[in-house]
């Protein structure tokens, strides 16, 4: 028989033996860490599209739900996105005490990783119907609140502010459970859907509408009251941020303002600071910049420089 010839052997690639350096494939939380063992973005990102499906049946499915009862569509969809949540969470769940910053702050591991983690999975069920509701007042409040509105399927089909908030409802489900990195791929994902910026650890009163979306911030640590409207480009930030005696930024501290039940606040408002309270009832008006709080019932307007028109000919 005739021998088989052996493979040249391939000479190393000097640009991958530069990059190799580079790369950690340890189990530390470190900026040049491979995303290995992390959690699955694609997974998350999946069943934040079923849990809203499940939300508003048929908003994110691509095949109608005429032939199947209620009661079947809404089981189905809970066990699929539970299906592709669950492992994730899993793998999200050591950040708690792996992470750079909970390494000097966070809880210690815990005792059973799956039981910790159906622990959760259990919460995070039960938080569903009052989610529901929630949702059904924030449409209620987009339609009241947008005179070119003429049908409730048009605000949950069409408007990108009440996308926002139904995912970020969702999202801050989990944000209250403690789960490191999951709700904030989630919010990120619906950021680059809706132009809305909205970190999954803002709590958000009920009757809550985003009119346009594009360009809205709002900060970790923001507080929203009941009924708030917020139009495009609006700031909900941070003044500054203390640092520590290394030089990095405090977390777990009140950095963003706090918006009182009632309040409307327009286009390109910029809103800073954790101890920045905007009074219950009160208005903001568009382009204000704003680090003081005002009191209830306020209306805060920008003095802008005068306007001075001219027809063409008279130049």
């Amino acid at each position: 028989m005739k021998k088989r010839s052996a493979k040249p052997k391939r000479s190393p690639d000097p640009t991958v033996k530069r990059l190799l350096p580079l790369y950690s494939d340890g189990k530390i939380d470190r900026p040049d860490s491979i995303v290995r063992s992390h959690p699955n973005a694609a997974h998350i990102i999946l069943s934040l599209k079923v849990l809203i499906d499940l939300m508003f049946p048929g908003r994110m499915s691509t095949s109608p739900m005429r032939t199947e009862k209620l009661e079947s569509y809404l089981r189905r969809r809970l066990a699929e996105a539970m299906k592709y949540l669950t492992p994730e969470i899993e793998r999200a769940l050591p950040f708690r005490w792996i992470g750079e910053a909970a390494r000097t702050e966070g809880p210690p591991p815990a005792a059973n990783l799956r039981a910790e983690t159906k622990r959760i999975m259990a919460a995070f069920r039960e938080s569903f119907p009052t989610v529901r509701k929630l949702l059904i007042e924030d449409v209620k409040a987009a339609y009241e609140g947008d005179p070119a509105a003429l049908t409730f399927a048009e605000v949950q089909l069409a408007y990108p502010g009440v996308l926002a908030i139904i995912s970020h409802r969702i999202a801050h489900e989990l944000y209250k459970l403690d789960i490191p990195i999951v709700p904030r791929v989630m919010s990120e994902w619906t950021h680059s859907k809706t132009g809305a910026d909205i970190h999954p650890g803002a709590r958000i009163g009920h009757g809550f509408f985003i009119d346009h979306a594009t360009g809205v911030v709002i900060g970790e640590t923001t507080i929203i009251g009941n009924h708030v409207k917020l139009y495009q480009g609006v700031t909900l930030g941070a003044k500054s941020f203390p640092l520590d005696e290394h030089g990095n930024p405090i977390k777990h501290i009140k950095r963003h303002p706090t918006v009182e039940d009632n309040v409307v606040i327009y286009a390109n408002a910029t809103i800073l600071g954790g101890e920045t309270v905007i009074g219950k009832g009160s208005t903001v008006g568009g382009n204000v910049f704003l680090m003081e709080s005002v009191p209830a019932s306020s209306f805060v307007s920008a003095q802008h420089s005068e306007l001075h028109i001219k027809r063409n000919h008279e130049a």
